[in-house]
């Protein structure tokens, strides 16, 4: 698998496959300054080298991994929206509308915390 496109042909869920496309196409649209990668059989987005989000299926949700600094800092509004989340993962449910506003904060905050970061995950 080497593209989105491929990664998207593997989703059955004809409704799952097409609410993942419309959000990765937005994420491509709002920053486009960002490189598109499949690594670890999933979607992720890079910037200068650097992980900055993920994205990932399962059953009930679409799975975003803005590795644990990411969720830390929306943790609080997670708990007050009543989103999922785990250590390293937020989950964003296939029956609500995806949260763009919150998306797009969490991928800015990653950008931003990781300007001067040199690897690919943060230490």
């Amino acid at each position: 698998m080497q593209t989105f496109g491929e990664y998207l042909e593997t989703l059955e869920n004809r409704e799952h496959r097409e609410y993942l496309a419309e959000v990765l196409s937005w994420v491509e649209k709002k920053f486009p300054g960002l490189e598109k990668r499949i690594a670890w059989s999933q979607p992720n987005f890079v910037d200068h080298g650097t992980f900055i989000i993920s994205f990932s299926y399962s059953k009930k949700n679409l799975v975003v991994s803005p590795e644990a600094a990411g969720v830390r800092k929306f943790s609080d509004e997670l708990d007050r929206l009543g989103y999922g989340y785990g250590s390293m993962t937020i989950k964003f449910p296939w029956d609500k509308p995806m949260d763009y506003e919150l998306l797009e904060r969490i991928i800015r905050f990653n950008i931003e915390d990781k300007k001067g970061c040199e690897t690919f995950w943060r230490k």
